[in-house]
């Protein structure tokens, strides 16, 4: 059987992992057991998936990436180069809490700079932006922009991943892609 995915040669993939059509596996990647990787997903090189991760199609993962139990990643996410996800709040060397593994959920379309940590039980909505370096503690809205250690929010983001400047009515315009937007307690909507 052959198959629809490319991984090189010094790539890991455990037992029991499903792997999607024209997905890519680089160098020293460890993809382990249980994981379920989307369509035309690229893994960069020395990226771990830890077990029952589950990323949506075309989720672009650059290199050094950590991506630990309790992650799930809607399509069109982009994960920058050394970012990490955690999955215990308190982890001690010598005591097991396999057991209290909090969930993080990455929306579609969000972005997350190179070397960012999400700390876990913090979900980052969809088309959120999360800057370079950032250190996520809360969960980040749509369409959010934040940076910084810890993680605050300088504005909102289109779905092109430019700022968005809203007028006395609440609507702002992407510069590239002329969608719109909508602002309405504190939640962004694109309505065109």
């Amino acid at each position: 059987m052959n198959k629809i995915y490319f991984a090189h040669e010094t790539a890991i993939i455990d037992e029991n992992s499903s792997i999607g059509s024209g997905t890519k596996i680089w160098h020293f990647s460890h993809i382990m057991s249980n994981c379920k990787l989307g369509n035309n997903c690229n893994i960069g090189q020395n990226v771990v998936v830890s077990p029952e991760v589950i990323l949506g199609n075309n989720v672009k993962v650059q290199n050094n990436v950590s991506i630990y139990t309790g992650v799930t990643c809607d399509n069109d996410v982009f994960l920058g180069p050394s970012c990490v996800f955690t999955n215990v709040l308190n982890p001690r060397s010598a005591v097991n809490r396999k057991e209290s593994y909090l969930k993080t959920h990455v929306g579609v379309g969000a972005s997350i700079g190179a070397n960012a940590t999400i700390v876990c039980g913090h979900d980052i909505g969809k088309f959120a932006f999360v800057g370079a370096g950032a250190v996520v503690t809360k969960t980040i809205p749509d369409y959010a922009l934040v940076v910084g250690n810890p993680a605050k929010q300088l504005g909102w983001v289109s779905e092109f991943g430019h700022r968005l400047h809203f007028s006395a009515a609440g609507v702002a315009i992407c510069q590239e892609s002329k969608q719109e937007y909508q602002i309405e307690n504190n939640i962004v909507t694109r309505i065109k």
